[in-house]
This record gives structure tokens, C-alpha cells and sequence, in this order.
């Protein structure tokens, strides 16, 4: 009723009726000099009828609905600069010609496209930097190139570490799907902000900021042009843009290059699931009801058989099975971590750590992926089974900061002895106080080979007394059965080795493993 009021007052102000332009129009004109005449006021006969404000017709504005597929949702998105040289053509007619890695690069992004997207237009940025993983990784999480760039983004170590990518013993944030989309975007903009150009900024990202602006120092002081296409630049970054151009263009029309994309929905692939303690991988994907492969392709961070809680909070799952996962864990009343780490307290070999630990020094190497030949330095984190004694989750200070120090072992003093009846690897392994791993690996034999009477073994003994020592009494006891040899030196008989060169040093004997079996 207000407004109809307002609109009738303003009406009899501004918008005269027929009756009032018609009464307005006989009035006597004012003419400079002479004072208006004040006019009769209007008197009229019936009630006033509402007045009715004439609006042109305006067509109805169309809501753009949101696409179905989240190619579309990406073309949509497209706001970079064309680039037009040969190299784009060149590498247009390379992917063209290769619909099979097309096909699968593109179906291995639908688990992470859609995040990326909704990153990319959450900041406003352009819908090209999404294509970027297929020029960096081919979409692939544990990608690692020739000089230890990894993740589907590629960032160096020191990089990611600049924009707190945590890389440690138990995981690598590079190659975690939020964390390192986080990162990139934020080092995309950094360079963007610096150099004022997307050509520039993704050449900075390829090649570094810093010989992206040497580049252009160079061209400027010599009076030319330093846009992307003026710098001299490795042929590798040289081709990057272009590649990118080139893969945008195919999403553009894939028909015209002869592509099929596969379908990707415009939707979430995974959820977030906050967990509060650690568990063990297995458990989580029996909870979810997921393939562990299927788990780490959601996961790739994760170098360790167990989600340590207090360093990863935060795990992905396909939509349909968080919700599985949350409501399978209310109920679950098994132990959720059979794994813990465990603080190296000296320097020690693999074989004297599996002891301390309780498990075999083969299954230490595998978890903690401990190469050939090396020491564990003191103050290095193993994951280590849990006991009575060690049956705590993680502490942040580990999860977070466990480290993983080798040191090569000592080379020690190559013996080379020759096998008589009934021994194994493992029996001489015992007899010379050395691993039975170790002698596997020196002679690039199964732990459980057969071997044949005089076939010659090569072991490494430790430049250690104690390992004299402990040679020497096994020798000992077996005085009763000596074997002839008639072999020369170095080559001697398995059944001395308290006769052994090394015996002059002083020490215990090594058990340290140099290769893992088989």
C-alpha cells in the first residue's frame, strides 16, 4: 500500500494525467517580467484510479546453467592470450597422433580434476592452469622426473619446502592432492604478481623466476623486446607454453584434432575425512571398502604402510565411501595402527635395528625402503611394529620431522671362501657373524640357494675385533672337519676363519645387511 501511495504522490507531482497536460497546456505562458498566475486547483469528479508506471518490456535473463561435464565447465573458463607458433602446431599434431595417451591421461585426472577447477575459480584464476598436470606429469601424483621434481605439479624439493610441502621419512606433501594444488596455485600467482604476464609466469614456473628475470634483464639492456616469445630460454621451456596452448586447444575442440575425451562429471570424485589417530592403510581401506591401490591414488603422500594422525589429519575417499568409512569406524573394535616409529638411539646397521625392534631385517628394509650397503644414523625414524612398550600414535614432532639419515657401510675386507658339505648361506652367515641377507646380496643369490661343494662365496667382514673374535670361536669348534683346498689366495676354505687377514682388527662382528633377498 506504501508504495502504491508513493507511486500515486510522485505520479501527481511528475506524471500528469490526460486531464492535467490538458489543463497545463491552456494556462497563460510565463514570460520574462511578468509573475506567474497561480492555477484553479484540480477538482476531480470520482475517486483516483491507481497509476500505472509504463516499463519496456524486458527480455527475461537466462540463469547459465552449470555444465554437465566438467570439460565444458573448463572451456567456460579459458581467459589466456593465444599463443600461434609452429611449436604449438608441432605439439598439437604430437598428442593428435596419440589418442591412446590422450585417453589416459585424461581418465587418470578425473579423480583430481574437479578440485583443481573449483581451486581455480575459487581465486579467480585462468581455467589453463588446470591443463597444467597434463604438461608436468601426465596427471600422475607420483610422478618423479630425472632431478627429483615429484607430484603432479613437479615442485624441486627446495621449492616445495618454501611453500611448506613437509617432506619427510613418513610422507612427501608433493604429492599430496591438496596440498601441492594449494602450493602451485600460490607460486602461480607469485609469478604472475612478479612478471605481469601468464606467459612469463609459467615460464618462471618451468625454468625459475630467476632465470626468467636474467632473461629479460639481458633482452632490456640490449633494447629488445622481453616478452615470452622475445627471450632466449632451454628448449624445454621454450616448448612449454606451446604444449599447454597445444592441449588447451584440443579440450577447445577435441572433434577437430580426431580426440575423444572421456567424460568427467562436474562433480566431487572424493571427500575429506578428518581422522584423530593413527591407522594403519589396510584398516582404512577394509573400512572404506576400497582397493588400497584405489587408497593411494587418493593418497599418493603417503610413504608408509600407516596415516599418522598427528601429521595427516586429513585423508581422502571416494564420495560414496567416506560416508562408509565414518559409519563403519564408529563401530570398528579392532586396533586401528599395528605400525608406530620408532627413534633411532645410535648409529647402527639394519640388521642390529630389526633385533632391537623385533622383526626381521629383510621386512625393516622393505618398510622403511633402507637401500643396500647403508648404516641408519642415530636420531632417524624407522616404523617399527608396535608393542606393549611402544603402542602410542606419532607424536607431531615426528610425524612431522622424521628423517631417514644412511651412511654407507664400511666396505670392510673382501674374503672369498670355498663351500664344503651342508653349508648354506645362512650357516656361513652364522659362522662369520655377518647377515644371511648380506651374503645373499654380495653374491646376487636367493637367501635359501642351494649351493654346491666348492663353489666359491664372497663376504665382507667388518675391519672389527669382536668379529675376530667371534669368527675365531666358531673355527674352533669346527677343527674336527677341516676341508681341503687346494685353491690359492685369497680363495681359502669356509672352515677357517679365525685364520682370516681382518682377524687383526679389533671389534665385534657386523650383521649388517647389504641387499635385500632375492
Amino acid at each position: 500500500m506504501a508504495v502504491v501511495l508513493s507511486l500515486w504522490l510522485a505520479g501527481c507531482s511528475t506524471v500528469p494525467t490526460s486531464s492535467t497536460t490538458t489543463e497545463a497546456s491552456t494556462a497563460t505562458p510565463v514570460t520574462s517580467g511578468t509573475p506567474p498566475q497561480p492555477l484553479a486547483p484540480v477538482v476531480y469528479g470520482a475517486p483516483l484510479s491507481e497509476i500505472g508506471v509504463a516499463v519496456g518490456e524486458t527480455p527475461p535473463v537466462l540463469a547459465l546453467a552449470a555444465p554437465a561435464d566438467i570439460w565444458d565447465r573448463i572451456r567456460r573458463g579459458f581467459a589466456l592470450d593465444d599463443l600461434q607458433n609452429p611449436l604449438v602446431n608441432d605439439r598439437e599434431q604430437w598428442y593428435a597422433s596419440r589418442p591412446d595417451y590422450i585417453f589416459r591421461m585424461t581418465d587418470r585426472s578425473r579423480k583430481y580434476l574437479f578440485h583443481i577447477v573449483e581451486e581455480i575459480e575459487r581465486r579467480d584464476l585462468p581455467m589453463e592452469l588446470a591443463l597444467l598436470p597434463f604438461i608436468e606429469s601426465a596427471f600422475n601424483p607420483r610422478a618423479v622426473s630425472s632431478a627429483r621434481a615429484a607430484g603432479m605439479w613437479q615442485f624441486m624439493p627446495a621449492t616445495g619446502q618454501s611453500f611448506d610441502l613437509k617432506q619427510n621419512a613418513f610422507r612427501d606433501d608433493r604429492r599430496d592432492v591438496l596440498a601441492s594444488t594449494r602450493a602451485a596455485l600460490d607460486y602461480l600467482e607469485q609469478l604472475h604478481r612478479r612478471f605481469g604476464d601468464w606467459h612469463l609466469a609459467l615460464a618462471a614456473y618451468n625454468w625459475g623466476q630467476g632465470n626468467v628475470n636474467r632473461a629479460i634483464t639481458r633482452n632490456t639492456k640490449e633494447g629488445l623486446p622481453a616478452g615470452y616469445t622475445d627471450l632466449s630460454m632451454p628448449y624445454e621451456t621454450r616448448e612449454y607454453v606451446p604444449k599447454l596452448q597445444a592441449v588447451k586447444n584440443i579440450v577447445a575442440d577435441p572433434k577437430n584434432f580426431g580426440v575423444e575425451l572421456p567424460p568427467i562429471g562436474n562433480h566431487p570424485f572424493f571427500d575429506t575425512v578428518t581422522i584423530d589417530r593413527d591407522m594403519d592403510v589396510d584398516v582404512i581401506a577394509n573400512l572404506a571398502e576400497v582397493e588400497i591401490d584405489d587408497f593411494r591414488a587418493l593418497n599418493p603422500s603417503l610413504n608408509r604402510p600407516v596415516v599418522m594422525a598427528a601429521g595427516t589429519p586429513n585423508i581422502l575417499l571416494p564420495w560414496d565411501n567416506a560416508a562408509i568409512f565414518e559409519s563403519r569406524l564408529k563401530t570398528h573394535t579392532g586396533p586401528l595402527a599395528t605400525w608406530t616409529a620408532w627413534v633411532v638411539p645410535r648409529t647402527m646397521s639394519p640388521a642390529q635395528a630389526a633385533s632391537q625392534v623385533g622383526m626381521s631385517e629383510a621386512e625393516l628394509r622393505r618398510v622403511n625402503s633402507i637401500p643396500p650397503r647403508m648404516m641408519v644414523r642415530a636420531g632417524s625414524s624407522l616404523l617399527v611394529p608396535r608393542t606393549a612398550q611402544r603402542n602410542g600414535d606419532v607424536p607431531t614432532h615426528v610425524a612431522d620431522n622424521g628423517h631417514l639419515t644412511l651412511q654407507p657401510e664400511s666396505a670392510g675386507r673382501r674374503t672369498v671362501v670355498r663351500v664344503r658339505k651342508g653349508d648354506t648361506l645362512t650357516k656361513l652367515a652364522r659362522r662369520y657373524g655377518v647377515s644371511p641377507v648380506s651374503v645373499a646380496g654380495w653374491n646376487k643369490l636367493a637367501v635359501n640357494a642351494r649351493l654346491k661343494v666348492g663353489q666359491q662365496i664372497t663376504l665382507m667382514l667388518p675391519h672389527r675385533g669382536g668379529a675376530a673374535k667371534t669368527a675365531a670361536k666358531v673355527s674352533a669348534s669346527s677343527k674336527k672337519a677341516p676341508a681341503r683346498t687346494t685353491a690359492k689366495k685369497p680363495v681359502r676354505s669356509a672352515k677357517s676363519p679365525a685364520k682370516a687377514p681382518a682377524n687383526k682388527a679389533g671389534g665385534k662382528p657386523s650383521s649388517s645387511s647389504k641387499r635385500p633377498p632375492g
